[in-house]
């Protein structure tokens, strides 16, 4: 048993709530011109935005993978994208991509399933009409992509 399966109804809608945060994040970091790293991006964000305190620290945790292994990430995506480059996709596609893809690669305690089922409904929240179908497309490749493991 995961721990993402042991969270109550609460504290999963709190880990919704926080990945939604943790877009908000990318995209200002991302779009706005933000000087500086995602985690510069988190600490303006959490100093100007009231956030529960109940969602921080996943929010951190995510926000301090991405920063850590955005490379990697980016990497992985760009091979699970079809006639697509990572630069052609709209800020939000790419932000729900990121986060879906950190927490498929690097959140052993998130199951696979559940992640792209999160990456999915943030691009049905924020994503345009294509998007929810093409992160479900993007995310079941990377997540059945072969590992560099074996």
């Amino acid at each position: 048993m995961t721990a993402e399966s042991r969270l109550n109804a609460a504290e999963r809608i709190d880990r919704s709530r926080a990945r939604a945060w943790v877009l908000q994040i990318h995209y200002r970091w991302e779009s706005g011109g933000f000087e500086g790293s995602l985690r510069d991006a988190l600490v303006d964000t959490t100093a100007t935005r009231r956030i529960s305190p109940r969602r921080l620290p996943f929010i951190r945790s995510l926000v301090i993978l991405l920063d850590q292994h955005i490379e990697e990430i980016d990497k992985a995506i760009s091979g699970a994208l079809d006639n697509w480059s990572l630069d052609r996709l709209s800020a939000i596609d790419r932000a729900v991509l990121r986060i879906g893809a950190v927490e498929l690669l690097e959140c052993d305690d998130i199951p696979p399933k559940v992640a792209i089922q999160e990456a999915i409904h943030l691009a049905e929240a924020y994503g345009g009409d294509d998007s929810p179908r093409f992160v479900n497309g993007v995310l079941d490749a990377l997540y059945k992509a072969p590992s560099a493991e074996g």
